[in-house]
């Protein structure tokens, strides 16, 4: 990737015809770095992001009409990944930061989609920092937009998360419906970087999991989580940690102390590799749980490495 990034930056892009190998292999180059993403922490993945999105815009800068606007928008695509990879190292201020840099790119592409998706990024943001009113607006918005359908699938399942911490079962319940719905009628464009999760075979049935996880069904949550999680690639390792420990505490949330300690257990290495912000705090309301029952055997085995890797994550 920086023989890449590096190497090109200097070649003078005469015409479009020429570039578009050039495109071809920055848009491959962005698939591995999503696979990147998947296998290790942030902070090994975001700097080379960042330098393949100032790369891509000096490219553009030397480039023609059409093939500027390519690298524009693939530009963008890199950019809103920077700000996924920040927001899963922690900084939150940083990610809405790269978030808005993506739009600015990509409207300078003139791709205007990416503006829509961004109110999504920024409602999950602000799902994680506690604002479930501002969550539930932002993801509205984007949801009744004039958006691809992907776009408006990905709002809509959003809403329904914000809507499930609110504790607003109906609501959740028809903003999953509409996300299946909106899903269902994407026409995937597979020379375009997929927006949002890549590695969910099917995402509204794994986030009603984590929907009903926070409207008080934690069973039934375990099940839905239980029958999805095995359906992930083995080596998304990042997606199988994320919902891996969403299941794990479906499990401990319904009782079943022991099946919560070894799904836990079995995650222990790959939490510790992708080091994740947004895990992490999942992985302490499960250490809270788990808390709860500190003669259980398992719990006792299990505690010195669980808090181990919340205290080293947190690092």
């Amino acid at each position: 990737v920086s023989v890449l990034a590096m190497g090109v930056g200097g070649v003078q892009i005469a015409t479009d015809t020429g570039a578009t190998t050039l495109v071809d292999a920055h848009r491959a180059m962005f698939d591995q770095f999503r696979r990147l993403g998947q296998l290790s922490g942030p902070g090994g993945v975001l700097p080379p992001l960042i330098a393949q999105t100032h790369s891509l815009e000096q490219q553009a800068a030397r480039s023609g009409p059409a093939t500027r606007r390519e690298l524009l928008v693939l530009a963008s695509r890199y950019a809103e990944y920077a700000g996924w990879m920040a927001q899963e190292s922690g900084n939150d201020d940083s990610a809405l930061w790269w978030t808005a840099r993506a739009v600015d790119l990509a409207t300078a592409g003139g791709d205007n989609e990416l503006a829509v998706y961004a109110l999504v990024r920024r409602s999950l943001v602000s799902l994680f920092r506690g604002d479930t009113a501002t969550a539930i607006r932002l993801a509205d918005h984007a949801l009744t937009s004039a958006a691809p359908p992907r776009i408006r699938g990905l709002a809509a399942q959003h809403l329904a998360q914000s809507h499930a911490v609110a504790g607003d079962h109906d609501a959740c319940m028809r903003s999953l419906d509409r996300s299946r719905d909106l899903l269902a009628l994407d026409a995937a464009d597979p020379s375009s970087p997929v927006i949002g999760a890549s590695h969910l075979p099917d995402v509204v049935s794994m986030f009603t999991g984590w929907c009903l996880y926070e409207l008080g069904h934690p069973r039934r949550a375990a099940e839905a989580l239980d029958r999805e999680t095995a359906r992930l690639p083995a080596d998304a390792l990042r997606t199988r940690s994320r919902y891996g420990v969403r299941r794990a505490l479906a499990h401990a949330a319904a009782g079943e102390i022991e099946q919560a300690c070894a799904v836990t257990r079995g995650l222990l290495d790959a939490v510790d590799l992708v080091r994740s912000a947004t895990i992490t705090a999942d992985l302490r309301r499960l250490a809270r749980v788990l808390g709860r029952y500190p003669r259980n055997a398992a719990v006792r085995g299990l505690a010195p490495e669980l808090s181990s890797l919340v205290t080293h994550s947190s690092l």
